[in-house]
C-alpha cells in the first residue's frame, strides 16, 4: 500500500482528572473524531494500518534526559493530587496515570511510521497520536507535550537509517520551541515553523520565535521561523509562505525525509489559532511537500482542538498522501499585508544562508517608504519594487497556482503506452494499459504534413498512436502515457502543437539530450521549453531555459554549482528568474 496509518486506542486513555480551562481542550475525542471521519470517508481502509509499539527508554533518550524519563515513569504510581501538583510545575501540562504509556505509544507510532517509509514498506503516512510533542524539551513537558515525538523520530532516522538531511515542517499554530531547541545547532535538520506570534504577545511568548532566530553555530540558517503577527491568516497566506520561503529553501536543502508536525489548530474554527485556512489547504500543502525527498513524507499529529475542523483537515492530508485529488481552494487568494511583511522579514533573515532567497546579491530587507494617496504606507525593497507591487506579484502567483488546483476526477487509466517496439523490450508492469488504438487516418495525415520524416510508414504509424494517446490524456481518460517513436524531434513538435490546439492552455516540454526546440514554435508564453543537455545552448526567448549537465558546460571541469539555469537577457531585464 502507498500510505500507512498508525493509531492505537490506548492513546485515548489519558485525560484531565481535574478542572483546568487551559488544558481541557486536549482530550481523547481529538483522536476518535479524526479516526471516525477517516473511516466514514473510506480512507482508513485504503491505508496500511500499523499498531504502534511503546518506544523504548533508550529511544526516548535520543532526545530526553534519563532523569526526565525516570520522572515520567514514576507518574504511573501517583494519585490525582500528586499528579496535579507535578503538572503545576510545568506550563500548560496535565499528567494522568496512563500518560507514560500513551506518550511512549505516541513516540513509537512516529518511529514505526519512519521505519515503514524508509524501509520501503509504504511511500508515506500519518501517525494519529496524542499527547502531541513539539513543545516538549530535553527535561521538561510543555504545552500538552510529554515526549518530543517528531524530534525523536528525526534522531532515529539519522541513527538507524543513516540519513544526513531531514526537513521538519511544523504547521501547528504554536511555535514548536522544543524542536527548535533540540536542533538549533544541527545543520543536518532543517526546521521550519509558522506560528501565531503577534509580536511576542501569544503563547509561548518567546523572543526566539521571531524571524531573526535562525539557529546557533553550525546550525545558523537551519531554523526558519515565520511569525504570524495577526489572526485570520488563510489559504493564500499559507500558500505564499510555502512558495516564497519554505519550498525555495527546502529544494536547496534537498532533504532525504520530510517530517510534518501536523497541528491543525492553524485551521479555520480552532479557538487557539483563530485562523481561516480551510481543511482543503492542508491537502494542497501536503501535495507540495510530496515533491521533496522522493515523496517520503511522515506526518505526525500535533495540535488541533476544533473536532470538526481537525477531522476534516486530517482527511485532506490522508487523501493527498494517498494520491487522490484534493478539492479546490475557496475564498480570496490575496495574502494579507501582515503575512507578506512576515514573509519578507523571514527572507531577509535567511538570505545570508540560502542562495535561493538572495535577490541580486542582497537580502530583500523592507525599509519604510512613502504614504500613498490611499493612506497605505509602501515598503520598499532594495533594488526592487515597492511592497505594494510585491504584494500584487504574490497575489498573481497565488491566483495562477489556484488555477492549477482544480478538482479533477481520477482518470480510469493511470498509465498507457503507445509502442512501436515489442513490449518485452521495455519490461513494462502488467498494470500498464497497452494501447492498440490509433488516431483516424485523415487526422494523422494532416499532422504528418508538417514534417517529411513523419510521412514514412513506421513514423506515420507511430504518429497515429501518439495522437490517440494524447487525446486520451487531454480528454481525462488517461492520467499519463509513454510512447516509443522514431523521428523524435518531429513527433514532439506535433505533440506540442496538437496539445495547444486541443484546449491545453500551457505546455511544459522537458527535452533531455540533443533535441532542439522547434524554431518556429511561437514565443507567446503558452509553451515553456526546458532543455537538459550536455552543453550550453543559447536561450532565444524567456520561454526557453537551457540547463547544461554538470561537467559539460563548455570547457574545463565540473562547475562547483552543478546545474546552471540560463535565462535570456530580456528575461533577466524583467526580473523574472
Amino acid at each position: 500500500m502507498r500510505t500507512a496509518l498508525v493509531y492505537h486506542e490506548d492513546m485515548t486513555a489519558a485525560r484531565l482528572l481535574w478542572e483546568d480551562p487551559e488544558c481541557e481542550i486536549e482530550r481523547p475525542e481529538r483522536l476518535t473524531a479524526a479516526l471516525r471521519r477517516l473511516q466514514q470517508g473510506g480512507l482508513e481502509q485504503r491505508c496500511l494500518q500499523l499498531a504502534p509499539r511503546e518506544a523504548s527508554e533508550a529511544e526516548l533518550g535520543l532526545v530526553h534526559s534519563p532523569e526526565y524519563v525516570s520522572l515520567l515513569r514514576g507518574t504511573q504510581a501517583l494519585d490525582t493530587q500528586e499528579l496535579r501538583a507535578l503538572s503545576g510545575q510545568y506550563d500548560a501540562v496535565y499528567f494522568h496515570p496512563s500518560t507514560f504509556h500513551c506518550a511512549r505509544l505516541a513516540v513509537g507510532a512516529a518511529l514505526q511510521l519512519v521505519d515503514a517509509v524508509l524501509m520501503g514498506a509504504v511511500h508515506n503516512g500519518l501517525a494519529l497520536v496524542r499527547p502531541p510533542g513539539h513543545h516538549s524539551q530535553r527535561a521538561a513537558a510543555n504545552g500538552f507535550c510529554v515526549f518530543n515525538n517528531v524530534a525523536i523520530a528525526a534522531r532515529h532516522a539519522q541513527q538507524k537509517h543513516g540519513l544526513q538531511r531531514i526537513l521538519i515542517v511544523d504547521w501547528d499554530v504554536h511555535h514548536g520551541q522544543g524542536i527548535q531547541y533540540i536542533f538549533e545547532d544541527d545543520p543536518s535538520v532543517l526546521y521550519f515553523s509558522w506560528h501565531r506570534y503577534e509580536h511576542g504577545r501569544f503563547w509561548p511568548y518567546l523572543r526566539e520565535s521571531d524571524a531573526d532566530a535562525v539557529g546557533q553555530g553550525k546550525g545558523r540558517g537551519f531554523t526558519v521561523n515565520l511569525p504570524w503577527n495577526q489572526v485570520g491568516m488563510g489559504n493564500a497566506d499559507y500558500l505564499a509562505a510555502f512558495l516564497h520561503v519554505l519550498l525555495p529553501v527546502a529544494f536547496e536543502f534537498d532533504p532525504e525525509l520530510v517530517l510534518v508536525s501536523a497541528g491543525f489548530d492553524s485551521a479555520i474554527g480552532d479557538p487557539e489559532g483563530q485562523m481561516q485556512a480551510t481543511p482543503e489547504c492542508f491537502g494542497h500543502l501536503t501535495q507540495l511537500l510530496q515533491v521533496l525527498a522522493g515523496g517520503r513524507v511522515c506526518a505526525v499529529l500535533e495540535g488541533g482542538y476544533h473536532l470538526e475542523s481537525l477531522s476534516q483537515s486530517v482527511c485532506m492530508v490522508v487523501r493527498a498522501l494517498l494520491g487522490d485529488p484534493v478539492p479546490p481552494l475557496s475564498g480570496p487568494m490575496e495574502p494579507h499585508r501582515s503575512a507578506l511583511e512576515s514573509i519578507q522579514s523571514v527572507r531577509a533573515a535567511q538570505a545570508p544562508h540560502w542562495t535561493s532567497l538572495q535577490q541580486q546579491g542582497s537580502a530583500p530587507t523592507p525599509r519604510p517608504g512613502t504614504c500613498s494617496a490611499d493612506g497605505r504606507t509602501s515598503l520598499v525593497l532594495p533594488g526592487g519594487p515597492t511592497f505594494k507591487a510585491a504584494e500584487a506579484q504574490a497575489s498573481a502567483v497565488l491566483s495562477s497556482l489556484l488555477g492549477q488546483l482544480h478538482l479533477h476526477p481520477t482518470p480510469p487509466v493511470r498509465t498507457a503506452v503507445a509502442l512501436t517496439v515489442p513490449d518485452a523490450a521495455l519490461g513494462l508492469p502488467p498494470a500498464v494499459l497497452h494501447q492498440e488504438g490509433s488516431a483516424p487516418q485523415e487526422e494523422t495525415r494532416a499532422w504528418a504534413r508538417l514534417h517529411e520524416a513523419l510521412a514514412q510508414d513506421t513514423a506515420f504509424t507511430a504518429l497515429g498512436k501518439v495522437l490517440h494517446l494524447l487525446k486520451g490524456i487531454l480528454d481525462g481518460q488517461v492520467s499519463s502515457g509513454v510512447a516509443t517513436t522514431p523521428a523524435a524531434a518531429a513527433m514532439l513538435d506535433v505533440a506540442l502543437r496538437c496539445s495547444l490546439s486541443h484546449r491545453a492552455q500551457r505546455v511544459l516540454c522537458v527535452a533531455v539530450g540533443q533535441l532542439d526546440r522547434p524554431p518556429d514554435l511561437a514565443n507567446d508564453g503558452r509553451t515553456l521549453w526546458l532543455d537538459i543537455r550536455g552543453k550550453e545552448a543559447a536561450a532565444l526567448s524567456p520561454f526557453h531555459v537551457s540547463m547544461p549537465l554538470p561537467g559539460r558546460s563548455g570547457g574545463g571541469g565540473p562547475r562547483a554549482e552543478g546545474l546552471e539555469l540560463r535565462c535570456c537577457p530580456p528575461c533577466r531585464q524583467r526580473e523574472h528568474s
